[in-house]
């Protein structure tokens, strides 16, 4: 069962595979993202500096690999800064590298018929 209270944010036809919203609710903006289907929904605030987090670029990084060995992977994983490049987990909201306890608030997410619905 979901926390919060619940929000309709969106028709399912209104955000699809690959679509982004920000919303405004009770005084704070959250990005819900369509990533391949799966719903993600984050706080449009980066911890480092308060860029709107949700406008940049979804992607995947590179993984641990061995010397002159490249690999890239956990493709559609991430949501980077467009102020400084910081990376976090779209699920999570847990930066890729550590920041100490800076991280991104995320909240659940999920559509319910035809609508999109924020739980707050």
């Amino acid at each position: 069962m979901p926390k919060g209270t619940p929000h309709v944010v969106a028709t399912v036809g209104e955000l699809p595979p690959g679509s982004r919203k920000i919303v405004e609710i009770d005084g704070r903006s959250i990005g819900v993202l369509n990533v391949d289907g799966r719903l993600h929904a984050l706080m449009n605030n980066c911890p480092h500096h308060g860029a709107p987090l949700c406008e940049g670029v979804v992607k995947g990084t590179m993984e641990d690999s061995a010397p002159h060995e490249y690999s890239y992977g956990r493709h559609d994983e991430y949501l980077v800064c467009p102020w400084h490049g910081y990376e976090f987990r779209l699920d999570t909201g847990r930066p890729l590298l550590d920041m100490g306890r800076l991280r991104v608030r995320v909240y659940d997410v999920r559509a319910e018929g035809d609508h999109i619905v924020l739980y707050v």
